[in-house]
């Protein structure tokens, strides 16, 4: 929808201006297949293969299989009940105004640690060309350029999107067919050890047993960190009538290909005992087949995937949501504030500020950055797709006590069984995080967490009102 011709003050009283449908069928798609592909792929894969050996590959294939049933939930109530807030929307209608208020804040904060954990990721990239190149430099740099380029406007930020996500799909499908010609040709060095045979034969699927491999599920979740996204593009996209379905039926076929297929790949031509936690499979892999300059165009590939996911999730996606909580009266009223151009200006200039904790994180604790922000970023989704889930049962109940009044032209399928299968796994998943010391900080957080938004909500959030048009 085109803006008001008013000016927008950013306060419940003043006129408010709705977001342009600026992005298009073409940047939507890309956008979701690009959303997905993060730095839990392509750097912390290497931590979970030494870890759980070629049965990686299984998790990857169960966690793709739950998160496209949270979509096809989010994507029902998208399609038939139409929200500019998304999911956050459907928190506040379906659950109460809590959940919306706390929904809206929870995926703020959780947007906002796994942009630090990819700019925490960038520096790692860059450490490869430059080992003198301190960490954090990269992830200030990273996050100043990203966050002047949402601010400009929301054309400009999608079509970077655009290309972001064109580099790593491309690359991908060229590992992919690079590891097959190994595989199928013999094509390098690489060829004379190459085989299929070391998804089972160093050391079994599940080489340091059931528990150590369960344990990666942590790492699994947080490289699927993204997936919602649609919902929260919804208001900005053309023709979401036909748009969001075809994004969100594409992403077995997505998952399948740039996920299990890459996995495949790597895992075959290069034993899983020749990966270490902190170096990306993908480079560690290129590097052994021999290709010159291939492991350092696979660095690049992965750094640029680091900049997407944070333009994406941890600016873009962070900004809707902080304005979403504005509008609905759970935050402050300058933050709905729209530029001339639509971009929420306050909000992501917020976001950016909160962001940059992660490079104070890069600079006192280098090592252990990446491990603490993604447990913290997952036990976040974890919350989010669960409160989906229960969004989609809760509207499912009102369909039907309505007497299946509203439009039901796009499906969950199997609701409710598939709703509470999903939320059984993610519970699964929320024990083993609290199971390992590492992640169990994760829990730690998000209870403070819970703790702030309740005291928020006690003491300003309940009194304030939706914003009015």
């Amino acid at each position: 929808m085109e803006s008001s011709p008013k000016e927008d003050d950013g306060t419940a009283a003043g006129p408010r201006r709705e977001y342009r449908r600026a992005l298009s069928s073409r940047q939507l798609q890309m956008m979701a297949i690009g959303g997905t592909i993060g730095t839990g792929l392509f750097l912390g894969a290497g931590t979970a293969i030494s870890q759980a050996g070629p049965s990686l590959i299984i998790w990857y294939a169960a966690a793709g299989g739950l998160l496209y049933l949270v979509m096809r939930a989010l994507g029902e109530m998208l399609i038939n009940r139409p929200s500019s807030g998304g999911f956050a929307d459907y928190a506040r209608d379906f659950l109460g105004p809590f959940w919306g208020y706390a929904t809206a804040w929870t995926y703020w904060i959780m947007w906002v640690t796994t942009g630090m954990a990819e700019i925490t990721a960038a520096g790692q990239y860059v450490n490869y060309w430059y080992p003198g190149f301190d960490q954090w430099k990269t992830a200030l740099i990273s996050l100043a350029v990203l966050t002047g380029i949402n601010l400009i406007s929301v054309k400009i930020f999608a079509e970077l999107e655009f290309w972001f996500a064109f580099i790593k799909i491309a690359a991908i499908v060229g590992m992919i067919a690079v590891g097959l010609g190994v595989l199928l040709f013999g094509f390098s060095d690489a060829a004379e050890t190459a085989s299929v045979t070391h998804l089972w034969a160093d050391g079994g699927v599940i080489p340091h047993g059931m528990g150590n491999s369960l344990m990666t599920l942590q790492i699994v979740l947080f490289a699927y960190l993204g997936v919602e996204l649609i919902g929260v593009t919804a208001a900005e996209t053309k023709d979401p009538q036909k748009n969001i379905p075809r994004a969100i039926n594409s992403l077995p076929l997505r998952f399948g290909l740039f996920y299990i297929g890459s996995l495949l790949v790597i895992l075959s031509i290069v034993s899983w005992q020749k990966f270490a936690p902190g170096t990306s499979p993908f480079v560690a892999a290129f590097s052994m087949i021999g290709i010159p300059g291939a492991a350092s165009i696979v660095n690049f590939v992965v750094l640029t995937s680091a900049l997407s996911s944070c333009n994406a999730g941890g600016l873009y996606a962070t900004a809707r949501m902080l304005r979403t909580a504005s509008l609905n009266g759970h935050g402050p009223g300058i933050f709905a504030r729209l530029s001339t151009s639509g971009v929420p200006f306050v909000a992501v200039g917020a976001s950016a500020a909160v962001m940059a904790v992660g490079v104070w994180v890069n600079a006192v604790a280098p090592e252990k950055a990446f491990t603490y922000i993604t447990a913290v970023s997952t036990g976040g989704a974890i919350l989010v797709w669960g409160v989906i889930l229960v969004a989609h049962l809760r509207y499912r109940h009102e369909q039907e006590r309505d007497g299946g009044a509203e439009p039901t032209t796009y499906r969950m399928p199997g609701a409710p069984i598939t709703n509470w299968l999903v939320l059984l796994s993610l519970s699964f998943v929320t024990v083993l995080i609290a199971w390992n010391a590492e992640t169990r900080v994760a829990l730690y957080v998000i209870a403070g967490w819970f703790l702030v938004l309740s005291l928020g909500w006690w003491f300003g959030g309940r009194q304030r009102g939706p914003a009015k048009p």
